[in-house]
């Protein structure tokens, strides 16, 4: 399907002649299905305010959706011999999943890279064992405060502070020093140091900052200005760029679009590189099987592809029109800001879901670049003169997030 109507009119249409006729001499194996996003459940433990994925709550006798581990299985039978080399497990919570010890049992005995995003509260001294099995493991936990007042009022759920401690405790014993993650918002903001030092006492190996997506709950969040503005985001970014990240040894990660970082600071000597989103070699799992853009087909029904199962992984890869429309595209294709910004080879408008969450439209600026421009923020430095269009280029397609 080619995703091209507002949010309104959800109702997907044909790809023109001309992009049939691109679709044509698209080479799958130019694509290969680096990793896999697997949605692992459909439920959660805690009840996050800002959660861009809305799970259901768990509750005692009500049962919600979990990846069947058959089905895990053999979707990573069908992905391998098409390049398949990691799985990020996420959900939901992942831990949640009844049988999270025979996932991760799994991923190990294919010799996949494993990255794990948890909220930790469920990580035991055996789950962190098996996960410490794996090969080349990245744990991202989430902490949303340094006191227990902060972070549970934004996780919803008295006494989840200390049994992420707790879980956060099991990894380091197991010998995994985990990323920290911190979505900022207002009621947060001034933790940022706290939580870094927190972070060292917990032996963790470094902390994220992410920007609150304007998303599901995020959404509603943004609306009650409990989102800091894209003012206080740019400042806060270089803050963290510039002070911040000289107070520890840990490594320091501001997520916003690299228009926004100097230079030096992502390719100079000690630099911490570019990040983008892999999506041309990416595929999300949901937790019901479905294949999706990623995550966010658990609210966007038409950026669902098919079904493991029903459907073949490889046609799905290989001729879904929506994949093949991004794949001739991104970037060329990007409007508003991105289509001028001097970085778009490297950021691909940044999050390709979140725009068309917000628009309809795959092509359209990412919010916080658009808004930015709007009020005269966006660096004139990263722009294209007017009337110049920046030659295509390769894009290493090596997975999410990796530096370029």
């Amino acid at each position: 399907m080619s995703v091209r109507q507002s949010r309104a009119g959800r109702e997907a249409t044909p790809m023109s002649a001309e992009n049939k006729n691109k679709h044509d001499l698209i080479e799958v194996k130019d694509y290969p299905l680096n990793q896999i996003y697997f949605y692992l459940t459909g439920g959660c433990n805690l009840n996050c305010r800002h959660c861009w994925i809305e799970p259901r709550k768990a509750q005692a006798g009500k049962p919600f959706p979990a990846l069947d581990p058959e089905m895990f299985q053999g979707i990573i039978n069908e992905a391998i011999p098409m390049g398949l080399k990691g799985v990020k497990l996420t959900g939901g919570e992942p831990l949640l999943h009844p049988q999270i010890g025979v996932m991760i049992d799994i991923v190990r005995k294919n010799r996949l890279n494993l990255s794990m995003e948890t909220n930790g509260t469920l990580c035991t001294k055996d789950i962190a064992a098996k996960m410490a099995e794996c090969r080349n493991l990245s744990v991202s936990v989430s902490l949303d405060g340094a006191d227990a007042t902060t972070h549970e009022w934004v996780r919803g759920r008295k006494g989840c502070f200390q049994e992420t401690l707790e879980g956060i405790g099991h990894l380091v014993r197991a010998g995994i020093r985990p990323q920290i993650i911190m979505t900022v918002m207002r009621c947060n903001r001034d933790q940022m140091a706290d939580l870094v030092r927190l972070a060292e006492t917990l032996n963790a190996a470094s902390v994220k900052f992410n920007v609150l997506q304007p998303t599901a709950r995020g959404l509603k969040m943004h609306e009650a200005s409990e989102g800091l503005d894209v003012g206080e985001l740019i400042s806060t970014g270089t803050w963290v760029d510039e002070e911040l990240s000289a107070t520890t040894k840990l490594d320091l990660y501001f997520h916003q679009p690299p228009a926004f970082r100097s230079l030096g600071r992502m390719f100079g000597k000690g630099g911490d590189g570019c990040y983008s989103c892999g999506i041309l070699g990416i595929l999300g799992v949901l937790s019901d099987g479905s294949y999706a853009l990623c995550g966010i087909g658990t609210t966007v029904p038409e950026l669902i592809f098919g079904r493991a199962g029903q459907d073949p992984l490889e046609k799905v890869w290989r001729d879904n029109s929506t994949l093949n429309e991004i794949r001739q595209g991104l970037p060329e294709r990007l409007t508003g800001v991105c289509a001028s910004c001097v970085m778009k080879q490297i950021c691909s408008g940044s999050c390709l879901a979140q725009n068309y969450y917000r628009s309809g439209n795959l092509w359209a600026p990412f919010w916080y670049c658009e808004e930015a421009r709007s009020q005269g923020l966006f660096p004139e430095s990263r722009l294209l003169p007017n009337g110049l269009s920046q030659p295509a280029k390769e894009v290493k397609n090596d997975g999410a997030k990796n530096p370029l």
